[in-house]
């Protein structure tokens, strides 16, 4: 524990003596809380910190796009234009690696569902459906399945370990969230939760901002913040342990994710890949999705503000975008190449600036809840290690299958629990038609597939649990039948209609 005489002096020298302008005001309790929050702060790096924040903060951001140009069709696999061969090839390769034990996946959920109107994980959400789950929950059981149709192929006893990046706000909640369920079913120890950095919010002249008298506004150190946390909570070293090669890492609120995708897993290590990132196709030119691409000949997102609506209207001779690589939070890496970032490259990712409102005590004291933005938060992106990837892919999936995010409250156009919900009821009907089966309603009337189309319109309420199905596969029980809704298709269910 630093002494006060010392602490005053490091943060003189670190340009932040400001920090300590209420102290004569804090309790004996207060100060000791105060002073354990500020023993954390490395003085050298915050100084860095600050001046670099307002730095990046007045520096213009410049044009890319003449140095821009697509990923090459060699890099680029797809679900829809790749031959299903060679898709039938990269599932089997990504169940064999499974099966191996070298496969995890890590999940980012350092997020609040501030957006959402809850103070709670984003990963506790539930958006509605017929069977309550929340998104924890759901991506457990695609664990769960995927082991279980990995060791069916296999004759293996696989575990895909699941780790999972926190932050300061949601690591006990889920923690204790998990308790609570019982770890849906997965054993704990192949649970790993661990918490990301928090680093300081700073005024516009690079000044620490005061949450309270005696307390720093603090905010995670964005989803980039991985690579960081890998090494200071040893995870690479349990990787290593427990044998994982490959890990697939995604973003807490895509409510379709394909966990340890088997095809997307079996595409980056056939290819020999290092980094591989999933992409969808951009609904349109202004859909405001970073791009993967490529920048003076090396792979990266390119921030949809960062794109001059000429070039991101670009078309090819088929009529498709030029820039249409919409990148969703769904990456390949492999164990080295994390480890390389971790030695080698951490020190120089790409900080981007978030001007954010930031509540703050002024000089007298007095709380203050801006109304405009007056604080920048530096960030790091988790794609932004591409550019060290010595061999980049993408794999193109298609957006109803793979990618329906939850952003905002309902009211919101897009990304809400609304259109979370629908998107996969309407890929569960789909899933059920092509098995053979019919839907009807209560009534006994049969229900037009079409009306399971996905968009505002209630899509039939049929749930398929990942239990039962990983993505549409061992659904024969249903071929022949007619099926009332609302259904929910669980194991039992399952199982019943199988004995019929």
């Amino acid at each position: 524990m630093h002494s006060l005489e010392q602490l005053k002096q490091s943060l003189e020298g670190a340009g932040q003596a400001h920090i300590l302008q209420f102290w004569p005001e804090l309790s004996d309790l207060e100060r000791d809380a105060f002073l354990q929050d500020l023993s954390q702060l490395d003085m050298t790096r915050l100084r860095e910190h600050c001046e670099g924040a307002a730095r990046a903060a007045a520096a213009p951001s410049g044009s890319l796009d003449q140095h821009l140009e697509p990923v090459p069709p060699a890099s680029i696999g797809s679900v829809r234009k790749s031959d299903s061969k060679a898709l039938t090839e990269w599932e089997h390769e990504g169940l064999l690696q499974i099966s191996q034990n070298r496969v995890g996946v890590l999940l980012l959920a350092g997020g609040q569902g501030t957006r959402l109107n809850v103070q709670y994980p984003k990963g506790m959400y539930n958006v509605g459906l017929p069977s309550s789950k929340t998104l924890y929950q759901i991506q457990a059981e695609r664990i769960h399945k995927i082991q279980q149709l990995t060791d069916r192929k296999y004759g293996s006893k696989s575990t895909v370990p699941w780790y999972i990046m926190t932050s300061e706000f949601t690591l006990a909640p889920t923690e204790k969230f998990f308790k609570e369920n019982h770890y849906f079913g997965l054993e704990p120890s192949d649970i790993v939760m661990f918490e990301q950095r928090m680093i300081p919010a700073v005024t516009f002249d690079g000044k620490v901002i005061l949450q309270g008298k005696g307390k720093i506004a603090m905010a995670p150190d964005g989803n980039g913040g991985l690579y960081q946390a890998l090494v200071d909570n040893k995870v690479l070293e349990d990787m290593k342990k427990r044998g994982v090669e490959y890990l697939h890492v995604y973003c807490v609120d895509n409510i379709l994710v394909k966990m340890a995708d088997p095809v997307f897993v079996g595409f980056c290590v056939s290819k020999g890949a290092d980094c591989g990132a999933k992409v969808v196709e951009k609904a349109c030119p202004a859909e405001a999705v970073g791009v993967v691409c490529r920048v003076r000949g090396v792979s990266q997102v390119v921030e949809y503000s960062e794109i001059q609506q000429e070039t991101a209207e670009l078309r090819g001779a088929g009529g498709e975008l030029v820039y249409n690589a919409g990148n969703i939070c769904n990456h390949f890496f492999t164990r080295a190449f994390l480890q390389d970032v971790a030695e080698t490259f951490e020190g120089q990712l790409k900080q981007h600036v978030a001007l954010k409102k930031v509540p703050y005590v002024d000089s007298c004291g007095n709380q203050v809840k801006p109304t405009k933005p007056n604080g920048i938060k530096m960030e790091k992106f988790v794609f932004d290690v591409f550019p060290f990837s010595r061999n980049f892919v993408a794999f193109e999936v298609v957006r109803e299958d793979e990618f329906s995010p939850l952003k905002n409250a309902d009211g919101a156009a897009t990304d809400t629990p609304t259109t979370a919900r629908n998107s996969l009821l309407t890929q569960h009907c789909r899933w059920a038609t092509a098995a053979g089966a019919a839907l009807c309603d209560e009534h006994g009337n049969t229900l037009p597939a079409a009306s399971a189309s996905a968009g505002d319109s209630a899509p039939v309420q049929c749930e398929i649990s990942p239990l039962v199905s990983y993505f549409g596969e061992g659904l024969e029980m249903l071929k022949g039948r007619t099926l009332q809704t609302p259904l929910i298709l669980d194991e039992e269910k399952a199982k019943e209609l199988q004995a019929q």
